[in-house]
């Protein structure tokens, strides 16, 4: 038991440390954080801290329920950045 209590600290910050892998908008230029998604297709991306969404750079990324919107994020060099597209459901109106 004594184990496990001194082990928890150290799983736990390890799950903290897998939750932030990957690319930082904020240490990227606008150039470049488009490109990531261009070329990732799919990306998941920060934009600070705990702060993050999935970027596309077209609608065959999203589900079938989905179309795209436009995605601004701010990077390096620019506050407002076209990096791509993000998936948004689709809602019916009915009457």
């Amino acid at each position: 038991m004594r184990t496990v209590l001194l082990t928890l600290p150290f799983i736990l910050m390890a799950n903290a440390a897998f939750a932030q892998a990957g690319p930082n908008s904020l240490a990227m230029s606008c150039s470049t954080a488009r490109a990531t998604v261009q070329q990732g297709g799919a990306v998941i991306m920060y934009s600070g801290p705990d702060i993050f969404d999935r970027f596309v750079s077209n609608v065959s990324y999203c589900e079938g329920n989905e179309w795209t919107v436009p995605a601004w994020i701010p990077t390096e060099d620019n506050p407002h950045c076209l990096v791509g597209k993000r998936c948004k459901e689709i809602e019916l109106n009915s009457r």
